[in-house]
């Protein structure tokens, strides 16, 4: 009778393993393909070897922290300010700022082990957040994401965006005055949305993607991972536009995480490769 007891157990851990499986296997986008999206005037950009950013997300020795700099045009450097550290803030993975020393942060996973984030990943515990930070004040402002992961806000100031990536999702949440978030909208895409960035002069949302995230989590030079920009307009909308302005198989670019526009030019930067400059 044990016997019996201890196989049929075995049984159902088998079949909650392999619906797990599955479920990883559509979080990331395993099976799909992309159709090239080219753009006019396209150039890749040599000699991109750091990026300085006056707030930086800091990963050492698979700790976090946020170092604030200040810009010092007579020396046209950086003046490193401090270093911010805090419970909250386990597993940081983008900021956007809100003022000279305050912050919305994502968290894209309660743990910073390795392998222990690569089980949250897998069980989809959903417990990834935002945070506050101010020099007087930090708080848990949103949570219940399943890999919250790029962040930004609107030129108005009035709503923060939220890249869930493995939920293929961007959330808009409406900040407060006491800095509290609470939500007003999800789009879904088709996609593991990466970075947002935001046009400054229209509002628009410009988000780096990965269309499939097997390919970019188990990289394979001979069939390499693919990039996808997307444009969001009017995302407070019933129905914004989400047009794909530029995709590519990885024959040119691979494992796009950001694109930014400015004065009719875009800049996509990857995970792990190259640039690209283009004019739209």
């Amino acid at each position: 009778m044990g016997r019996l007891v201890a196989v049929g157990l075995l049984g159902i851990a088998l079949a909650l393993l392999g619906e797990r499986l599955l479920a990883l296997r559509n979080r990331l986008k395993a099976s799909r393909e992309v159709e090239s999206v080219d753009l006019p005037h396209c150039h890749l950009i040599k000699g991109i070897d750091d990026t300085v950013y006056l707030f930086v997300v800091n990963h050492p020795e698979f700790k976090n922290t946020v170092e604030i700099f200040k810009f010092e045009e007579a020396e046209n450097s950086l003046l490193h300010l401090k270093t911010v550290k805090h419970e909250l803030l386990p597993s940081v993975n983008d900021i956007t700022a809100v003022g000279p020393a305050h912050f919305y942060a994502t968290n894209d996973h309660y743990f910073s082990d390795p392998f222990l984030k690569y089980l949250e990943t897998y069980l989809n515990l959903h417990w990834a957040n935002v945070v506050y930070y101010s020099p007087n004040e930090v708080k848990v402002v949103a949570e219940g994401f399943d890999s919250a992961n790029g962040i930004n806000i609107s030129p108005d100031d009035k709503y923060i965006y939220v890249a869930d990536i493995l939920a293929h999702e961007i959330h808009v949440l409406e900040k407060h005055t006491n800095m509290n978030l609470t939500q007003l909208k999800v789009l879904e895409l088709d996609t593991l949305v990466d970075n947002l960035s935001i046009d400054p002069s229209s509002g628009d949302i410009w988000v780096g993607c990965h269309p499939n995230g097997q390919k970019l989590f188990v990289y394979d030079p001979n069939n390499p991972p693919s990039s996808e920009v997307l444009r969001i307009q009017n995302i407070l909308s019933e129905k914004p536009t989400v047009t794909t302005v530029y995709a590519n198989n990885g024959s040119v670019l691979q494992g796009s995480s950001v694109a930014s526009v400015y004065d009719g030019k875009l800049l996509i930067g990857t995970l792990y490769h190259r640039a690209l400059y283009c004019e739209l």
